[in-house]
């Protein structure tokens, strides 16, 4: 994990049910004399993560249904802060506002985002529900004055309509759906737990999730495709433009595209989680001169 990463080392599970007294019960002792928790039932995960959020994020409410998907705190964190090194190398990591594409019920960007280097954040969502519960934990945590939510009202369209002509981000930031349908998804989920040594003919994610927030028509390719596509016309816009990528086949397809629409400068964010390599894909059209004058202006 990146090294400033707060969960580099073990749980601390003793501290973590201090915060949420509702993991208590799903904590045990393994075969190894280490407290652990039974990662595959959703119920413990979906409380971890709150402790995780409420002992070392100054979070004080995050509820969400439990058919929503529950995001792992450290990896999100690493998402955070592998942006924030590329902002400061960008010499923009000032008054830094980030457009957070899908942030789903829970928030969890602008959370963790505001949390650790004060960022603002829009949030975009295609589900209203799910803003309306994304707006109760911002509002039942006081951040209205740093994160904005926005629907988008066209499940074809990822940016039109949500980026305004007076907008100006540093850079945005996107988790996709992975799977090109809801049994997809569901075999995906049969092969983790396979992993894990639960043998179950009912499948239950133990992170959960709907099939909107893990699906996409096309698949991860097909999302990331028409976020290039609609990046380039809001070339302006933002410094920056980010997106993770779970199948490393995709970037050169990416690069390609990049190239074709005009990119100036593209990146590959490596981010290392134990045994598991992800990566985000960053790219921006602004030209050498255009970067230095929206440099001048942010340190303003």
């Amino acid at each position: 994990m990146h090294k400033h990463n707060l969960h580099n080392n073990k749980y601390n599970f003793g501290e973590l049910t201090k915060t949420c007294k509702a993991l208590t019960p799903f904590v045990f002792e393994n075969e190894f004399k280490t407290q652990t928790i039974d990662f595959s039932n959703p119920e413990a995960v979906k409380l971890l993560n709150k402790a995780l959020l409420y002992n070392h994020y100054n979070i004080t409410f995050w509820e969400f249904p439990d058919k929503n998907l529950c995001p792992p705190i450290p990896s999100r964190a690493d998402y955070i802060h592998h942006l924030a090194d590329l902002l400061k190398r960008s010499e923009l990591d000032a008054d830094v506002k980030i457009l957070d594409i899908g942030t789903g019920a829970t928030c969890v960007y602008p959370l963790l985002g505001h949390a650790i280097y004060n960022w603002q954040f829009v949030g975009t969502d295609i589900e209203a529900r799910s803003l309306e519960i994304a707006q109760n934990i911002i509002d039942k945590n006081d951040l209205n004055n740093r994160i904005e939510l926005r629907i988008q009202n066209n499940e074809m369209h990822i940016l039109k309509d949500i980026i305004k002509p007076s907008d100006k981000f540093t850079a945005s930031m996107c988790n996709p759906p992975f799977f090109k349908s809801e049994d997809e998804a569901i075999e995906a989920t049969r092969t983790k737990l396979k992993g894990l040594g639960k043998q179950n003919d009912k499948v239950v994610r133990n992170f959960s999730g709907t099939a909107k927030e893990l699906s996409y028509k096309g698949g991860e390719k097909a999302f990331v495709h028409n976020y290039l596509y609609e990046s380039s016309h809001y070339k302006q816009q933002c410094f920056w433009y980010t997106c993770l990528v779970s199948n490393i086949s995709h970037v050169k397809s990416m690069n390609a595209s990049l190239e074709k629409l005009g990119a100036t400068d593209i990146q590959v964010l490596d981010m290392i989680q134990g045994n598991k390599v992800s990566r985000a894909v960053a790219w921006t059209f602004l030209t050498p001169i255009e970067q230095k004058e929206w440099k001048k202006i942010s340190k303003m």
